[in-house]
């Protein structure tokens, strides 16, 4: 080889490795659900997170409030607009979260071997020998021994905003612990973790329903991430509340497990929830770390999402599956999926198939008996969450279902949408899910040049 020729040769060149790949519409199979906060929520932010892939904007009620929530979601509307992208709304509660109350924001320091004191009573300073705390029954929860956690990130050893603290003894409603390490707390409010306790403490507090009948209501939220779930009731109990709120009742809960007691309770949890969110965050204080990893690489905890797969398939998911074998064996580059409710459209990405799958989500026009409105925007919005998932709201005067034939317009628009991502491509194969009068039809497309 000559000395002057680089070790990678055309067309692999170092730049073409080092050069960030082009920008896509479909960004990852894989959906993104971010969290928009104090450092994310202006419009080029978040603009710049939904053409990266961010599908589902998350609202973490556990900090700030609605108004400053309010002002946040108002710019993603603007962004969504302006780059033409779908994006779903997400309100996370703050559930049972034990707190430390920082009125003054004033930085706290605490130094190791010394004492400090948690106490409920919420009038007094935040100090660095007294935190108050928003909880009454800390102290006959805890006992002489038990390690606290405070703070806003994990502690790795080399975390200074963060403090581990040892119960050293109980007076009263007070909690008097030993501090393991030197730390400086920052701002309003610091979460608390105790492990392996049960906190004694709703999972749907009353902040909570109040977030969700006044924000949740107003924004009309397409998920409810339930913080801190502990049992299947849980999950029960936020639906019932949720259908007591109009349009809220087609709002999806998901499960957000923090502890071992949500851990234990996990297989009844996924029975009632539509979806599971594991906070590793908490679930690393909760449990021990070589544990908590365990959780996360095993599927001891997943694999009952697809169960029962020798039982007889209903006639939805057989076309379902139909579609997808269909697109594997002749190399589709996408499946195209006509639907009103988007249950279709999920049952074909139930099946995890390596190619993404286009969503047509066609309006619907339905009543209340005082004035008709259009369905199709809020099931094109929950679809976001989906793996592999990309949905598109078609022209309502298109109806889903066609009695005379393939809707070829809606058709047309669905492949120009593909093309237009560059998912689609001349030559390709596409294949299409869609309801002919009573029957349903996968066929095969080979696309012209």
């Amino acid at each position: 080889m000559n000395s002057n020729h680089l070790l990678l040769e055309e067309p692999i060149r170092m730049s073409s490795i080092l050069e960030p790949p082009k920008p896509s519409f479909f960004p990852a199979m894989t959906k993104i659900v971010g969290t928009l906060g104090p450092k994310s929520r202006s419009v080029e932010i978040i603009s710049g997170c939904l053409k990266s892939g961010m599908s589902v904007a998350r609202f973490d009620f556990s900090w700030g409030d609605s108004e400053f929530h309010q002002q946040t979601l108002e710019n993603l509307k603007i962004a969504v607009k302006s780059t033409k992208k779908l994006c779903a709304i997400m309100l996370d509660t703050g559930g049972p979260e034990l707190q430390v109350v920082n009125k003054t924001e004033q930085p706290i320091s605490l130094e190791a071997d010394t004492k400090v004191i948690l106490t409920p009573d919420q009038d007094k300073q935040a100090t660095s020998n007294l935190l108050p705390i928003n909880f009454h029954g800390l102290s006959k929860a805890v006992k002489k021994g038990d390690t606290i956690f405070i703070g806003q990130y994990l502690f790795t050893g080399n975390e200074t905003t963060s403090v581990w603290l040892e119960v050293a003894e109980l007076s009263g409603e007070d909690v008097v612990c030993l501090i393991k390490n030197s730390a400086t707390l920052s701002g309003p409010l610091y979460t608390l973790h105790v492990s392996q306790i049960r906190i004694d403490m709703p999972t749907l507090t009353d902040k909570d329903k109040e977030v969700i009948s006044t924000w949740g209501v107003r924004n009309n939220i397409d998920f409810l991430s339930l913080s801190y779930t502990r049992h299947a009731e849980d999950i029960r109990h936020a639906r019932a509340f949720l259908s007591k709120l109009g349009e809220l009742n087609r709002t999806q809960i998901f499960a957000k497990i923090e502890n071992i007691e949500g851990l234990t309770h996990f297989d009844e949890i996924l029975q009632e929830a539509d979806g599971i969110i594991l906070s590793r965050g908490n679930l690393g204080i909760d449990l021990p770390t070589e544990k908590a990893e365990k959780v996360f690489n095993q599927d001891l905890y997943f694999k009952k999402t697809v169960k029962y797969v020798g039982e007889p398939m209903s006639h939805l998911e057989s076309i379902a599956s139909s579609a997808v074998r269909a697109a594997i064996k002749v190399k589709a580059s996408a499946i195209i999926c006509f639907t009103s409710t988007g249950r279709a459209a999920r049952l074909i990405a139930k099946y995890r198939p390596t190619l993404p799958v286009i969503s047509v989500v066609i309006p619907r026009l339905k009543t209340n008996q005082l004035h008709w409105t259009f369905s199709g925007a809020f099931e094109a919005r929950q679809s976001l969450i989906v793996r592999g998932l990309f949905p598109m709201l078609a022209d309502p005067r298109h109806p889903a279902e066609s009695k005379t034939g393939t809707n070829e317009s809606v058709l047309k628009v669905a492949l120009d949408h593909g093309k237009a991502s560059g998912v689609i491509k001349p030559h390709d194969r596409v294949v299409v899910c869609q309801k002919l009068g009573d029957a349903s039809v996968v066929k095969i497309l080979e696309l012209e040049a």
